[in-house]
């Protein structure tokens, strides 16, 4: 495994590795090491960034991460979830027929195969409270759409390259939309604004097919679908 770090200014290292999988390991192993000094920790596509507070030896926090960088486990970061966030969502989105069309998968299926296990926040990007969710069924591998469209409604969940995602505002984007939410992905009054954050698992729970909130309990919160208005 490639591990390989790079000074980010004063105050932090940015560590490149090899594919995502190996950053979710990195960054799960990160977090829980709790190393002295690290204010945070930022995964992306191929890269976690360590920041940290000032005057910390950034040479002895290199060697640190490169001590924890070995022998990460294969599929470290996707294993069992401590806690999911179940989000409502009503499959109403207008590439829900095309989705299902790419895939060989009638619309049902399709939900059947979002809903059908968590997913993984990998890492956040591209507006505030939007965040890549990874891990799920491998049939929803959908490229993105050819002409992305000029405005897409906040709440819009979405398929892309493998990732799933939920709009936190209206935007721009070219995701394939399958289906929408009231969750309230970016709310500035709110601690931490971003409802879903990098290393938080995700559920997407079908209304018309079950109430979700009666099925909540301590380690599953339900937002969505009016709930989080």
């Amino acid at each position: 495994m490639r591990t390989h770090l790079l000074p980010a200014g004063d105050r932090g290292l940015l560590v490149e590795v090899d594919d995502l999988d190996t950053v979710l390991a990195l960054a799960d192993r990160l977090r829980a090491a709790s190393l002295a000094g690290v204010q945070d920790i930022v995964p992306a596509s191929r890269t976690v960034l360590v920041r940290t507070a000032p005057g910390r030896d950034l040479s002895r926090l290199g060697g640190e991460i490169l001590d924890l960088a070995r022998d990460l486990p294969v599929g470290a970061g996707t294993g069992a979830p401590a806690a999911i966030l179940d989000v409502l969502v009503r499959y109403d989105g207008p590439d829900l027929d095309e989705v299902a069309a790419a895939t060989g998968l009638t619309r049902a299926e399709v939900v059947a195969a979002h809903t059908g296990q968590p997913w993984r926040a990998a890492f956040a990007g591209f507006a505030p409270g939007f965040c890549y969710l990874t891990g799920g069924d491998p049939r929803l591998d959908v490229p993105r759409r050819h002409e992305s469209r000029t405005s897409v409604p906040a709440g819009s969940v979405a398929l892309a390259g493998g990732f799933s995602a939920v709009y936190p505002r209206e935007s721009p984007g070219g995701w394939q939309l399958i289906g929408t939410t009231d969750a309230v992905l970016w709310d500035v009054d709110r601690q931490p604004p971003a409802l879903i954050s990098a290393g938080a698992w995700v559920r997407f729970v079908d209304v018309a097919a079950s109430d979700a909130s009666e099925n909540a309990d301590s380690q599953h919160v339900a937002v969505g679908a009016g709930s989080n208005r």
